[in-house]
């Protein structure tokens, strides 16, 4: 498929500050939200059709939605400052986000039937405006909304990750949909509250946290290359069957996270063949917001997960069947309790806010059911809702994420956009493709129908 290319003329920056006066004050974040791992800008896109009964223009309807918001949101509207101990404070300044409006002479059926990431012109759709993207002293969202030739619209935002997780995140857009929707109020009212996810006085680390383990590079990293490719796969209702089909009976009823999840991290070591005894890693990000007694209060858009590991040799996690990766992971998710997001805060503050190892790592994050496709600013929900690509972070390739998809034959499922270098992905698309087409399950997908995205409009 030739790539798709297209003209944005955008209009200059702006700042769009709460619609009222918001209170001047210094909020700190809580010691889960500003870690190093989080310390970095995520991306996210929406697509959405246009609805030819409705003649008010998305971009007036969104800013003057958004204003409103942030009079509810005001730190949002602040700016972060780094102080003692490299702690991060919201100073609530009501400076404002930052909005650009735009227009595309493309149409959304251009993009194909598929949306799935990578987005072609990912980077007009969403400017990436000079000097606008530090961690401190820089605007916490940067909002693009962006008119299309048949009058639809794509809106695409970039979160500094220290703020908010993708829970935190739809509060705060549907908040904006409800408010463009014509309410006064959001539904849901925000609770900041950071402090319940601070280190306790004194801080004591009660439970093992592997993830922030100091390893030292020997090889097997995944450095960015010019020659990363980047992929989607699709996991539909036959291929996770498939997947089901190669696990003994007791473990079948596992979840579609913990079993995809298994699936990946094999398929990917193989693919980039460390040395045999090299350890390996798997980051499961998990949300922790039910497992604190009582639940963490429902309005609170902060960062609530963990990013448990799951270690193995990668000689073992490859020679093995899938039931080994998959025991792995599900000891791993069953590890984050309150004690152990209490014993995280106390690491950070002990150890200065490290990052999570990313040598010989790989991290999932499931957004399938965090609602990002179903934020309705007034033209219904959005045709594609997610990520606007895979292997953000810090360390770009390290991270995938799971987002609800729904192909061109109607099927639901998930697509998981992959990032590897050329040869390894070659490798990887093999053993997925023997993964889920097993010639003596009759649930499985046909030889050859490689559940791979490749026509991505890149």
């Amino acid at each position: 498929m030739a790539a798709l290319t297209f003209k944005v003329t955008r209009q200059n920056p702006e700042l769009i500050p709460p619609a009222k006066p918001t209170p001047h004050e210094f909020k700190p974040l809580s010691d889960i939200d500003d870690q190093e791992g989080l310390r970095f800008q995520i991306p996210v896109i929406q697509f959405f059709r246009n609805i030819p009964f409705i003649q008010a223009d998305p971009v007036h309807v969104i800013r003057a939605a958004v204003s409103e918001a942030l009079v509810f949101y005001y730190p949002f509207a602040g700016r972060l400052r780094e102080v003692a101990d490299r702690k991060l404070v919201v100073e609530c300044t009501g400076e404002g986000v930052m909005f650009i409006e735009a227009d595309a002479d493309v149409s959304l059926q251009q993009f194909g039937d598929d949306l799935q990431p990578p987005f072609p012109c990912l980077e007009e759709l969403l400017y990436d405006v000079p000097g606008s993207s530090g961690v401190v002293n820089s605007p916490l969202l940067l909002i693009q909304v962006t008119r299309l030739r048949c009058g639809g619209f794509i809106f695409a935002l970039r979160l500094n990750h220290t703020m908010s997780d993708a829970t935190g995140l739809v509060q705060f857009l549907s908040a904006v949909g409800e408010i463009a929707r014509g309410a006064k109020t959001p539904s849901i009212p925000p609770v900041w509250e950071r402090h319940l996810l601070n280190a306790r006085a004194p801080p004591r680390v009660t439970c093992t946290h592997r993830e922030y383990d100091e390893v030292p590079d020997t090889k097997g990293t995944i450095i960015p290359l010019d020659d990363m490719v980047h992929r989607s796969f699709f996991f539909g209702a036959a291929e996770i069957s498939a997947l089901r089909g190669h696990l003994p009976p007791h473990l079948r009823r596992c979840s579609t996270f913990e079993l995809l999840t298994a699936c990946l991290w094999r398929c990917r070591t193989i693919a980039i063949s460390p040395e045999p005894n090299e350890e390996v890693r798997m980051l499961c990000i998990v949300n922790s917001r039910s497992r604190f007694n009582p639940p963490l209060p429902k309005g609170y858009y902060g960062n609530a997960f963990a990013f448990p590991v799951a270690i193995a040799a990668a000689g073992e996690l490859s020679s093995n069947p899938l039931e080994y990766a998959l025991e792995l992971i599900k000891k791993t998710k069953s590890d984050v309790t309150e004690e152990y997001m209490r014993s995280l805060a106390d690491l950070m503050v002990i150890r200065g806010r490290p990052h999570f190892t990313v040598v010989r790592c790989y991290a999932v994050s499931d957004v399938t059911r965090a609602g990002l496709g179903d934020v309705d600013f007034g033209w219904g929900k959005a045709v594609y809702g997610g990520p606007a690509k895979g292997g953000v972070g810090a360390i770009p390739g390290v991270a995938s994420f799971y987002i609800p998809f729904k192909n061109k034959k109607g099927e639901n499922g998930i697509v998981v956009p992959v990032c590897l270098p050329a040869d390894a992905m070659e490798v990887f698309v093999k053993e997925l493709e023997m993964m889920v087409s097993r010639e003596d399950d009759h649930n499985s997908v046909p030889a050859g129908r490689i559940p791979v995205l490749i026509t991505s409009a890149l």
